[in-house]
């Protein structure tokens, strides 16, 4: 008897869930989407001054979307990622530290850097810009000013001298006749030259590690055991007892002094 009430509970507890299932559909209130209209310029032909605002903030959005090629290209950003990654694979720890730190850090060592440069750009033509003092053609060219400052520091003349012969330019006398298309491919291969060398000057003492370990497993007679394995414990004791990211740290922003 028991058993039977059982039974019919869970046929009912079945019936009222698959009645409810079909039910639900038909009772249940339609989703009422809200009409969305956009209209742009409705009187561009009777105010063009409108328009020219709304292509300038189409510009101003095309600007920002290219903000991270100019945050990579115009600063010490791409030094900075080129060497943290090369300390990661010369430990040969795969992906440990994830992309995402060395990515975060690299955004924080560039801010600190970078520092003196924002804030100059901030208080001479951010601010004055903010307050209408400057328009904004003037206010492009005096933030301008510290980066080419920044990135002329960094490069190198022969970097610089050849973009300058390849665009058929006149030589120029001072830093302001460099155009900028001229100075940011020159600035970034002089980056990726410095970060190189100091990835290579990295790459040193892991490299010795390699080879005195696998010198050592073929003397051994241990052919089938990957160097690779047994040579990185000893490069984490080795960079963790000279405090390695102090080291790398510390040599990247003393390299932009």
């Amino acid at each position: 008897m028991n058993y039977n009430w059982k039974k019919y509970l869970i046929i009912a507890t079945v019936l009222l869930l698959f009645l409810l299932a079909f039910a639900y559909p038909v009772s249940a209130q339609p989703i009422q989407v809200p009409d969305v209209n956009l209209q742009i310029g409705g009187e561009a032909e009777e105010d063009p001054e409108s328009l020219v605002g709304f292509l300038q903030l189409l510009l101003l959005l095309a600007i920002l979307t290219l903000a991270p090629a100019f945050v990579v290209l115009m600063t010490s950003f791409t030094r900075i990622i080129i060497v943290l990654s090369f300390t990661r694979n010369a430990m040969a720890t795969q992906q440990i530290p994830p992309n995402q730190v060395l990515i975060g850090l690299a955004l924080f060592l560039t801010f600190f850097v970078m520092q003196p440069t924002l804030a100059e750009i901030n208080e001479t033509a951010v601010q004055p810009y903010i307050e209408g003092e400057i328009i904004q053609e003037d206010a492009f060219e005096i933030a301008a000013a510290p980066l080419r400052e920044f990135m002329f520091y960094n490069t190198r003349e022969k970097d610089l001298a050849l973009f300058v012969n390849i665009a058929d330019i006149e030589q120029p006398e001072t830093e302001e006749d460099v155009p900028l298309h001229v100075l940011v491919p020159a600035f970034v291969i002089s980056e990726l030259k410095t970060a190189f060398q100091m990835g290579f000057m990295l790459y040193v003492p892991f490299l010795i590690i390699d080879m005195v370990v696998a010198s050592t497993l073929m003397s051994m007679g241990m052919f089938m055991l990957p160097p690779v394995i047994v040579s990185m414990p000893f490069k984490l004791l080795l960079f963790i007892l000279v405090d390695g990211w102090h080291l790398v740290v510390k040599s990247l922003l003393e390299s932009f002094l």
